[in-house]
């Protein structure tokens, strides 16, 4: 992602690791944590600002996975079990709207009612709707973690594909997400920047 453009230089997002060091050894895990979250979720925001609906929409490549409605005219997007292999590419939006979804089943099955599925989880069709779902996701995240303590963090949670974790695991998962896809995001905002509305 072009810094210039979407973010702050890395050399200047973090502080130094002997900083990091002293900072650690003074807070809990559950603070690192929160740190970590806030700090990857915000690099998220950063890289989303100013988006546009054309962005999310735009297909680089023939056979892209979509954010697109169905026959019932609800906004849905591509997705097989398993996985295809090779996967296909995904559109900026299907990227987004995955990062939103995913912050809310992940509260859903690990701390919340267990009563979404990924059929019954109304999909977001746009930036302003996905970027609401993504904040509402992440502040319940947030409070989850937040009312955890350091020796519950080994506690086992429910997956919503029925897999139990340790709690921590939610937390470390949703960082990478954030920061992964988000990164993914960056580079595809720099192509649409460059080669405009056209597909490659």
């Amino acid at each position: 992602m072009s810094p210039e453009t979407y973010g702050t230089p890395c050399a200047a997002s973090r502080p130094s690791v002997v900083s990091r060091k002293v900072v650690d050894a003074m807070v809990t895990t559950v603070d690192v944590l929160a740190r970590e979250m806030a700090e990857g979720y915000d690099e998220l925001t950063q890289t989303l600002s100013g988006m546009t609906d054309a962005e999310f929409a735009w297909e680089p490549v023939d056979g892209s996975w979509r954010v697109f409605r169905d026959t019932e005219r609800r906004w849905t997007y591509n997705y097989e079990i398993p996985d295809p292999k090779p996967p296909p590419f995904t559109t900026i939006g299907w990227r987004l709207v995955h990062i939103a979804l995913c912050k809310v089943m992940y509260h859903e099955w690990a701390f919340g009612h267990r009563e979404l599925t990924w059929s019954s989880i109304e999909t977001p069709g746009d930036v302003e709707a996905t970027i609401a779902t993504l904040e509402r996701g992440h502040g319940l995240l947030a409070d989850d973690l937040a009312s955890l303590r350091d020796d519950v963090l080994e506690r086992r949670v429910l997956t919503n594909w029925g897999e139990h974790w340790p709690a921590w695991r939610i937390f470390t998962t949703m960082i990478d997400h954030d920061r992964h896809h988000g990164a993914e995001i960056g580079v595809l905002r720099d192509l649409y920047r460059i080669a405009g509305p056209f597909r490659v």
